[in-house]
């Protein structure tokens, strides 16, 4: 037989465990309750970067010597009533222009030295982040 203060002190303890098995219950309930309730964001599997994206990247090259054409000239996209000259960079032979912009895009070339260069339709699509680039070489005859 166990001394009285010992069976008091083994009586204490398993109401102790007891106590903390129903707390451990409660806070896993808890937990899932809280897990089911809140709205989840579905993860579709892809992430967007925060780079700026052009829709057009132009280059634009004499017919006869295949040379880039960089200065005296004016690249222009219009896509209904908007109209965007292109920039060009430096140590860069191309234009840039529609960042993150989708459309349906003429473009209009005027060099000095060179006839002028009216292109057909491109189309610039987008994903669910950018715009996807469409490059293209234009010839330019010269005068």
């Amino acid at each position: 037989m166990k001394p009285p203060f010992l069976r008091r002190f083994f009586v204490l303890k398993k109401e102790t465990l007891r106590f903390l098995f129903m707390i451990k219950k409660w806070l896993v309930f808890s937990s899932c309750l809280l897990l089911w309730a809140c709205p989840q964001k579905e993860d579709d599997g892809f992430a967007c970067t925060e780079e700026f994206v052009y829709g057009l990247s132009i280059s634009v090259t004499n017919a006869v010597t295949g040379q880039f054409i960089t200065e005296n000239i004016t690249v222009t996209a219009t896509d209904g009533n908007y109209s965007e000259e292109l920039m060009s960079f430096q140590d860069f032979t191309g234009f840039f222009g529609a960042g993150e912009r989708a459309g349906n895009y003429s473009i209009y070339i005027s060099a000095e030295g060179y006839n002028e260069y009216t292109s057909e339709t491109i189309v610039v699509k987008a994903n669910q982040c950018h715009v996807i680039p469409e490059v293209r070489t234009f010839e330019l005859q010269p005068l």
